[in-house]
């Protein structure tokens, strides 16, 4: 099949001569790709379909677009899908502001059109007569789908997180992305004199029609192998030293091993290495990975988790720091820390204070003067403390003593195992106070 040609028939300058091509302008303009990615772009730009992303956020389906913008030297068209989203907001839409002003202006020639009317009915008539004055080009507003079918020059035209739309601004595009023309039902029929390129990303937070994915070449971008995300962090040039490049690379994949309700992405590990190399990291320790984390992870439950693990990717000191890594407010707005101990376990203070650590003499020794765990205990075992969303930390296993705290409880709605007299003897309590 021969190249998509310009409007003057004259062959399109950003040809890909190739997928190894492909590869190699997507490589010059920072975007190392694969093969399997690279077969995709080029078979978008042989055979003239649009290409549906499809993955989770973060991988690199926006940043595709924009760099196959800039290998091909085209324009770059987004349309950016929001729930709600209309074909106004898509397409086009008309200048009603634009319309009555010159409906003002030319007031005076509108009653000359309709003085010697013999009756209303003539008049409207005559005024019908003129109103494709005011459905034409010249107060048509044209939004990012209709300005990439009109455009005379070669685009691209990102249609970004389509799954956020609703399903029937894709039944509008299914136009668009068949033929490459728009229809306006006051004017007629736009058709592009040059095929954009189209590319449609979702990060899978519905399923879409099977008639837009007929329409497109599909693709599902997943999370890279570690050989490729070091090269694309490399290709950031980010600042940081190689060798700590290659510890992050393997400390942010072992993060996306966890349970995660958003696992870092690829512009999460640069934006953590970019952030590594401004403080001067020398090495990769387990306080400076604490202290930074929040850069690739954004949810309070995530950060906790991750601080868990942590101390034991470390690469420098394998033990967590004693000062607090992390601070936050929690459920009842009362400012809480949390503490890693010296098993590389992250433990939050329990409600009445301290850590509600409990594991003996040496570990809180590491916490320095945080208060023990038997008096915070205590505290705790104090009637009317028993508040909506408090859980009660179980008794450690075969201690059989009140002052030994086991399981921390966690903020993710999973209950520790409780089966000691000092819940036995608040659940009592609170049947009471229910009577």
């Amino acid at each position: 099949m021969t190249d998509i040609p310009h409007a003057d028939g004259t062959p399109a300058p950003d040809a890909f001569e190739s997928v190894t091509d492909v590869v190699e302008k997507f490589a010059a303009h920072g975007y190392i790709s694969d093969r399997r990615l690279a077969t995709t772009v080029y078979l978008l730009f042989r055979l003239g379909k649009p290409i549906l992303l499809e993955g989770p956020a973060g991988v690199g389906k926006t940043e595709l677009a924009k760099v196959l913008a800039a290998a091909t030297g085209r324009r770059l068209l987004r349309l950016q899908c929001y729930e709600g989203q209309d074909e106004s907001r898509a397409l086009y839409e008309w200048d009603y502001g634009k319309q009555l002003l010159y409906t003002q202006m030319l007031r005076e020639k509108i009653s000359e059109i309709v003085a010697d009317a013999p009756d209303l009915a003539a008049a409207v008539e005559r005024i019908g007569d003129q109103d494709s004055v005011f459905f034409s080009d010249r107060f048509l507003s044209p939004r990012p789908v209709l300005e990439a079918i009109r455009s005379p020059e070669p685009t691209v035209l990102l249609v970004d997180e389509i799954d956020r739309a609703d399903e029937a601004l894709e039944a509008v595009l299914l136009e668009c992305l068949d033929e490459y023309q728009v229809s306006v039902p006051e004017i007629g029929t736009y058709i592009a004199p040059v095929p954009p390129f189209v590319v449609l990303t979702s990060n899978n937070t519905r399923d879409l029609s099977a008639a837009l994915k007929r329409r497109c070449l599909h693709m599902f971008l997943d999370y890279p192998d570690a050989e490729r995300e070091l090269k694309i962090v490399r290709s950031k040039h980010t600042g940081l030293p190689d060798a700590l490049a290659v510890q992050l690379v393997g400390v942010v994949r072992e993060l996306r091993g966890l349970r995660l309700r958003k696992s870092p992405g690829i512009s999460e590990t640069v934006d953590w290495a970019r952030a590594l190399a401004v403080l001067g990291a020398a090495e990769l320790d387990a306080q400076l990975l604490m202290e930074t984390v929040n850069v690739v992870l954004k949810y309070e439950r995530d950060l906790n988790r991750a601080l868990e693990v942590l101390p034991r990717l470390a690469f420098g000191r394998q033990t967590a720091p004693a000062s607090p890594a992390h601070t936050h407010t929690d459920r009842h707005s009362h400012p809480a820390h949390t503490y890693a101990n010296g098993h590389g376990h992250v433990q939050r203070p329990a409600p009445g204070g301290g850590n509600g650590g409990g594991h003996g003499p040496s570990d809180h020794a590491s916490l320095g003067d945080e208060p023990d765990g038997r008096a915070v205990r205590a505290a705790m075992d104090q009637l009317g403390r028993h508040e909506l969303g408090y859980r009660l930390p179980a008794e450690s296993p075969g201690s059989g003593a009140a002052g030994h705290p086991g399981p921390e409880h966690h903020d993710d709605g999973h209950p520790g195992d409780a089966t000691g007299q000092g819940q036995r003897a608040f659940s009592a309590a609170i049947r009471r106070r229910a009577r």
